[in-house]
């Protein structure tokens, strides 16, 4: 019997890539080491590199972005399901159901869980199904996390000598306060105004900052309500409890919602940032150094 063109066309589109090339690809994901990996497969380092390329070629689709091995958006969505595929040929007939699931404990401060990664934790969690997230509060400045924490978001200066650590992302701060507040106080028209305000206070983004950056000659306020979550501040500042320095990304969903504004136009850079921290030795696991990378590209 003879196959048309186009039948034989649709055969080949459909063929499963051999299990050695899937098996190489996963575990080059996972070490991001060529050398590694061939020790691993028992096989030789060109063997690696040639079964990675028959693997793209046969896709249609780089799978590694760069020299460190991170992966494509392309690669990181197909190491999903060749795992997946890989964890049901472990599984054997009669066997008692084993998924192999892995399961990921991050220490994240609050409202940076709240306002920066959950709304784009979904993307992870589909591109990697069978990694179980267990978020954990940890306290901005004081460092007050989950000792068994695999991964750590920290908020502060980056002078972590006990853990290895990536900056993760900086940003401007501003003075925000709510419409309400506004009508009864204002207008504000130059940072003078502050002057006699009820600023509200958090160790995470001292006043001194901003009224630097300003040209401002005002002392850190030393009495007023103080809180060691922004989120809180910026609730407080809702509820016209009074002024709040505030980041632009953090601040976020209470601007868009109108719950606070700005009060200036004058911007300063907050000398604290968001780091993602670990101890050495947990990249080794591949869940910490999927997610790693997947935060620092979203992130980006």
């Amino acid at each position: 019997m003879t196959r048309s063109p186009s039948a034989l066309n649709s055969i080949t589109a459909r063929r499963i890539p051999p299990i050695q090339c899937l098996l190489t690809f996963e575990a080059l994901a996972r070490l991001r080491s060529v050398t590694q990996t061939a020790e691993e497969l028992c096989v030789t380092p060109s063997a690696v590199s040639h079964r990675v390329k028959q693997l793209e070629q046969m896709l249609g689709s780089r799978l590694f972005g760069r020299a460190d091995f991170s992966l494509t958006t392309d690669g990181i969505a197909y190491l999903a399901h060749v795992r997946e595929g890989l964890g049901a040929l472990q599984r054997f007939p009669g066997a008692a159901a084993s998924p192999g699931r892995r399961r990921l404990k991050l220490a994240v401060t609050p409202t940076f869980a709240r306002v920066i990664l959950i709304p784009r934790l979904r993307q992870f969690t589909e591109a990697y199904p069978e990694i179980d997230i267990a978020l954990q509060v940890s306290i901005p400045l004081l460092d007050v996390i989950a000792e068994d924490a695999d991964l750590m978001v920290r908020f502060g200066a980056g002078h972590y000598a006990d853990v290895e650590h990536i900056e993760l992302a900086r940003d401007t701060i501003t003075p925000l306060a709510s419409p309400s507040f506004i009508r009864e106080h204002g207008p504000f028209e130059r940072p003078e105004d502050l002057e006699g305000m009820p600023l509200l206070r958090s160790p995470l983004e001292p006043w001194r900052t901003w009224f630097a950056a300003t040209g401002l000659d005002m002392a850190e306020p030393n009495e007023g309500s103080q809180f060691n979550d922004i989120g809180l501040m910026c609730d407080a500042a809702s509820a016209s409890m009074g002024i709040a320095l505030v980041r632009h990304k953090l601040g976020a969903p209470w601007l868009e919602n109108g719950t606070l504004v700005r009060l200036f136009d004058t911007d300063a850079h907050s000398p604290h940032a968001h780091y993602l921290c670990w101890k050495t030795g947990i990249m080794d696991r591949w869940e910490c150094a999927a997610f790693a990378e997947w935060l620092r590209k979203a992130m980006s």
